[in-house]
């Protein structure tokens, strides 16, 4: 049951980028919980961004994939522009949830999040940038907790599968866990896997900035999350992992960062025993290693200087092997591909101090799930929208910046996705 639309605000939820590559796929999934509710609790939506024509363009081809016509005429269109702050608070007057898929988000993100938190509207988003994940959450979150207003990141395949995967794993454990190791392995079919543009561009510039997000961190003026039990010593840059019978290297996106600020949330408000976290992604075999090792030298050396980053976005496609494209997967590619996150932990039975000896029990969990860009994120954004919505009061304090753990680990989030592409399971620990 979706929650009562107030008569000043006449949308439950309204998707900010409904034209893009991913805006179109989160349109057919909330049409489809829209049809999936009862009679009494429809789900009212509607879509925004800056052309009218793209996004009837959109509702339509929504319509004819999903055989549902009313989504022509019943779907209320809303034209906002993220450097017009006049568009984006008539936009976040009307909704009760913004979903925002606009991106790079360090060049348009922080407008949108503005105006939600100016005029009364949550905010989401599937952002996979640390930098502006961190940056929102110290130049908002005092803003955000005194409009009662909530601002959640990374509510997409970045980072819900690790962050909720943790809180999950800690739930199964009977004990003190103390650790975790991830590994991210993504399968695909006879096609291969790509993913869009717009996530390149993000990288691309992330990585060329990385150097500004030590200085923000500095801002925070945090201790150090306290080393419960061993510390897990971390793996080499390239290493044959026995667990995926394949090579592995440490995971480069805003998974570690978006865990270790749940972790540090739910240690400050709810004294939880913090876990320790690395995570780590599949290449392959030895072909696979060599050719991440010559692009990712020419990656790094590129990044550097203007030009090279200009030549990085202008042909995603030729400096990604093919990973990247400007006109994102194919639906077969989308339909062969999946992923599964599996989680060794580590930490202390019940009854045991973990002050004293080493770890002495263990469990293995994972998460598996469809096509993770387009698909699973999709998926996981729309669940924590309705989650937001139909459980506002089990969301920490009464507003504030959070990550999706920080957010809904007093939810029903995770049962929310067993039913919709992300599962979540203990598997044997030999």
């Amino acid at each position: 049951m979706a929650a009562a639309v107030t008569s000043s605000r006449p949308y439950h939820i309204i998707i900010f980028g409904a034209t893009g590559f991913t805006g179109k796929f989160v349109v057919e999934e909330v049409a489809r919980c829209a049809a999936e509710s009862p009679d009494g609790s429809r789900l009212k939506w509607a879509v925004a961004g800056r052309s009218r024509q793209r996004l009837g363009e959109v509702l339509t081809q929504a319509a004819e994939r999903l055989s549902m016509p009313e989504l022509r005429t019943d779907i209320e269109i809303i034209v906002a522009d993220v450097s017009i702050e006049e568009s984006l608070a008539i936009m976040c007057q009307q909704g009760l949830v913004i979903l925002n898929c606009v991106g790079p988000y360090r060049f348009f993100g922080e407008p949108v999040v503005k105006a939600c938190v100016e005029n009364g509207a949550h905010y989401l988003d599937i952002c996979g940038e640390p930098q502006f994940l961190e940056r929102m959450q110290l130049e908002y979150h005092t803003k955000a907790l005194d409009k009662g207003v909530y601002v959640i990141g990374s509510c997409g395949f970045d980072s819900i599968p690790a962050d909720l995967g943790i809180l999950y794993t800690q739930r199964q454990f009977k004990g003190t866990l103390t650790a975790v190791e991830g590994f991210l392995n993504i399968t695909s079919g006879p096609a291969g896997s790509s993913g869009h543009d717009a996530t390149w561009q993000s990288a691309v510039h992330g990585f060329a900035d990385s150097g500004s997000l030590r200085q923000l961190r500095k801002k925070f003026g945090q201790k150090p999350l306290p080393v419960v039990g061993a510390k897990v010593k971390k793996r080499g840059s390239v290493f044959f992992s026995k667990e995926m019978e394949q090579y592995a290297i440490p995971f480069m996106g805003s998974d570690p960062s978006v865990v270790r600020r749940t972790q540090r949330h739910l240690y400050e408000e709810d004294h939880q025993s913090p876990v320790q976290y690395t995570a780590y992604v599949g290449i392959g075999g030895l072909f696979s290693v060599i050719k991440l090792c010559c692009g990712g030298l020419l990656f790094w050396f590129m990044v550097k200087f203007s030009l090279g980053r200009k030549l990085l976005t202008t042909f995603p496609s030729f400096f990604s092997f093919g990973l990247f494209t400007k006109s994102g997967p194919t639906m077969k590619q989308i339909e062969d591909t999946c992923f599964s996150l599996t989680f060794f932990g580590e930490g202390y039975s019940e009854g045991t101090d973990p002050a004293q000896g080493r770890p002495n029990s263990k469990i293995c969990t994972q998460v598996i799930g469809a096509e993770p860009g387009y698909v699973a994120t999709v998926s996981a954004i729309v669940q924590a929208a309705l989650t937001l919505l139909n459980e506002l009061h089990s969301l920490p304090r009464r507003g504030g910046v959070y990550t999706p753990g920080a957010a809904f680990h007093k939810t029903s989030l995770i049962e929310r996705l067993q039913n919709h592409s992300i599962k979540f399971s203990v598997k044997s620990y030999e």
